[in-house]
């Protein structure tokens, strides 16, 4: 018998005028993440090493970088830690951005894969578009300024 699961992801296309390098930063640097995601983030950027960001207070992701193939792609496992608002575990998600250059500048692929539900795919995608239009600011040289979800109930 052959079983095939359907994998639900959320997939977005970004170009964003700006380097492949200068998004590779802000995609891999503790302090550059944070200027478009989160408050704090604890990377160790190896295959195997650990992903963490608090996103928002009291909501931190987590997981483990899978591939890191500077400046082209990054992926990371992906879930939330206890006490956070969504019941999807630490690693049990992935997380991938493809970097290819392009005529604006650089084209970001993003894919979020392996979700469990189409209502669990919304509420990430609610919040990637968020932080997607943050790091095309970031990356641009627009400060996107302080993150208005750090300081309330994401809308």
């Amino acid at each position: 018998m052959n079983v095939t699961t359907e994998s639900i992801a959320v997939e977005r296309e970004l170009e964003i005028a700006a380097s492949a390098e200068t998004i590779w930063e802000l995609l891999t640097d503790e302090e550059q993440a944070t200027r478009w995601m989160g408050r704090e983030a604890s990377f160790d950027l190896r295959p195997g090493g650990s992903y963490r960001v608090e996103v928002i207070p009291g909501n931190v992701a987590s997981g483990e970088f899978l591939e890191v193939d500077p400046p082209r792609r990054l992926a990371f496992s992906w879930g939330w830690e206890a006490g956070s608002a969504s019941s999807l575990p630490p690693g049990s998600t992935v997380v991938e951005f493809d970097l290819t250059p392009s005529d604006v500048g650089t084209l970001l692929r993003f894919r979020h894969r392996d979700l469990p539900s189409s209502d669990s795919a919304d509420s990430h995608a609610h919040g990637w578009d968020h932080y997607l239009g943050r790091l095309a600011e970031a990356a641009t040289g627009e400060g996107p300024g302080r993150d208005p979800w750090l300081d309330g109930p994401m809308r």
